[in-house]
């Protein structure tokens, strides 16, 4: 529900409504406005009525929210979500922020050298995996908290920030203490206890859809981190499971401005793990851009004939290059900037 209060109310009004609503178990959130106040009603709202609500003093209206997702909704919170990064970087105030590494995190000299090109670039996150979620059990499954520790050395020393997946909770206070912005992949979308976790958290998230999760289910997922009381959640489309097998998945880039309809969250896109293939990530890249999303991750790799996993879909450096010229033109004609 949302409460919208009379221009003329008091603090003592707002006060005894609030009480009312707390007492009965309900979590009370402002969502004000400079000229409105506006507050929500988190919880099982059927313990309420609205004709209750409108017999208080100052009570101008009450709205009820038919998503299953109240948090996470735009109806629940109007203006856009802005994420501020610790170095100072925002996601989702208009500019189109890039993230880029390797798919894993292989040795020093790897990370370096690819984190070093896409700094060139213009690239002010790092992404990389130290445990890798594979398939196959006999493939390589990443160097763990060495490699985390490698990410953030090498961050340090070229001023990025980084981007890396969590996938058990047993190493959140690593993350925590390592990251900037930990990420939740697609098969960890519906891992509720592990939401549960890094909702406690105030790092940044950024939520992958899960390979054939709805929008709404994907939606819901965010509400679970936000529900412990983390707002910093970054939706990431990386494409859906359809039938076609030309293409790793397929990527839905409708899903970007359905977010930004219903909800106020930062949307991103990741084309690498959408296409499969590094022929097709530039264009989708642009298309990511022009579509109104507010960044994208991608894979590079300055060898990607000798990567330990995904090299068919990483970028080589000068395609890289290539791409974030292409991304500042268009960006130019549309007034983003490309971070």
């Amino acid at each position: 529900m949302i409460v919208q209060m009379s221009r003329e109310t008091t603090p003592e009004q707002v006060n005894k409504v609030k009480q009312f609503i707390e007492n009965k178990g309900l979590e009370v959130k402002d969502v004000s406005s400079k000229d409105i106040f506006v507050f929500g009603i988190i919880g099982d709202t059927k313990t309420i009525s609205a004709d209750s609500l409108k017999a208080f003093d100052g009570v101008l209206e009450v709205t009820k929210i038919s998503t299953p997702y109240k948090k996470a909704s735009r109806n629940f919170k109007k203006e856009n979500t802005i994420i501020t990064l610790k170095n100072g970087l925002k996601i989702g105030d208009g500019n189109f922020v890039t993230m880029a590494g390797p798919c894993s995190v292989e040795s020093e000299e790897q990370l370096r050298i690819i984190a070093t090109e896409v700094k060139k670039s213009g690239t002010r996150i790092l992404r990389g995996g130290v445990f890798k979620p594979r398939t196959s059990p006999y493939a390589f499954q990443g160097l763990g908290i060495e490699g985390l520790k490698l990410m953030r050395k090498v961050a340090d020393e070229l001023g990025m920030a980084i981007v890396t997946e969590l996938m058990s909770k047993e190493y959140l206070d690593d993350f925590v203490k390592y990251t900037d912005i930990i990420q939740i992949g697609a098969r960890n979308m519906q891992n509720f206890d592990l939401l549960k976790a890094v909702g406690k958290t105030k790092t940044p998230i950024l939520l992958k859809r899960g390979a054939s999760a709805t929008i709404e289910e994907w939606l819901m997922s965010a509400e679970y981190i936000m529900a412990g009381g983390n707002d910093n959640v970054i939706m990431c489309e990386r494409g859906i499971r359809t039938f076609e097998k030309y293409t790793r998945n397929t990527l839905d880039i409708s899903s970007v401005l359905a977010i930004k309809e219903l909800s106020h969250l930062p949307v991103i896109v990741d084309p690498s793990h959408a296409a499969g293939k590094w022929s097709l990530i530039e264009d989708l890249t642009l298309a990511s851009l022009a579509v109104g999303s507010d960044g994208m991750i991608v894979e590079v790799h300055h060898k990607p004939e000798e990567a330990l996993s995904d090299g068919a879909q990483s970028l080589k450096p000068e395609k890289y290059e290539h791409m974030m010229r292409k991304l500042e033109v268009l960006g130019t004609a549309l007034e983003k900037k490309v971070l």
